[in-house]
């Protein structure tokens, strides 16, 4: 490779990590319960449908800014975590103070859901579902993807902290690249 071929190479392909895919599910079935299942003008319905939309978007935003930043990746990808963290509190929230049912691990439920969430990826698969679905199985839906989604966010954030403890960012790329092509034959700072 030639140092312009690895200097700054465009990254951002967010949409084929899974836990960007496990986010825009989380997005579109938040949107589809909070629209349908909070009262409008209800505060909770923005504030589910932006916690599940910061979600996503940071996921892709800190993906696009890793070309030139590490430090901004890292913090955009756990703002997404935080994100959903939030979310998941809002469909708890709303689980008890309705009196349904949260479902947990061992529950039949929630091992058949948990299952058939870590195979599915396509938002419309999921609204699909939600359709013939009641709010309570709906709210243990997110929460199982949301979960999920979680685990996979705290891979990538350990992930992207072992690549920038092993390659450094950008200045430390910026540096190789222009030591390389200093050594480099046909360099015109050779030829001085």
């Amino acid at each position: 490779m030639t140092p312009n071929n690895e200097f700054l190479p465009q990254r951002g392909n967010y949409k084929g990590l899974v836990a960007y895919k496990k986010a825009e599910c989380i997005y579109d079935l938040t949107f589809y319960f909070a629209n349908t299942y909070l009262s409008k003008g209800d505060r909770t319905v923005d504030q589910m449908v932006q916690a599940a939309r910061s979600g996503k978007q940071n996921i892709a935003e800190g993906s696009a800014a890793s070309a030139t930043s590490k430090e901004t990746e890292i913090k955009l990808t756990n703002v997404a975590k935080a994100s959903l963290q939030e979310l998941l509190v809002d469909y708890e929230d709303y689980l008890r103070v309705r009196g349904l049912q949260q479902w947990t691990e061992g529950d039949p439920r929630w091992e058949q859901t948990r299952k058939i969430c870590s195979t599915h990826n396509e938002p419309a698969y999921y609204i699909q579902a939600a359709e013939q679905r009641s709010d309570e199985t709906i709210a243990n839906i997110a929460i199982i993807l949301i979960h999920q989604a979680d685990y996979l966010l705290f891979r990538l954030i350990e992930r992207l902290k072992s690549d920038f403890l092993a390659n450094g960012g950008i200045k430390e790329e910026m540096t190789r690249v222009r030591q390389a092509h200093r050594l480099s034959p046909n360099s015109p700072l050779k030829k001085r």
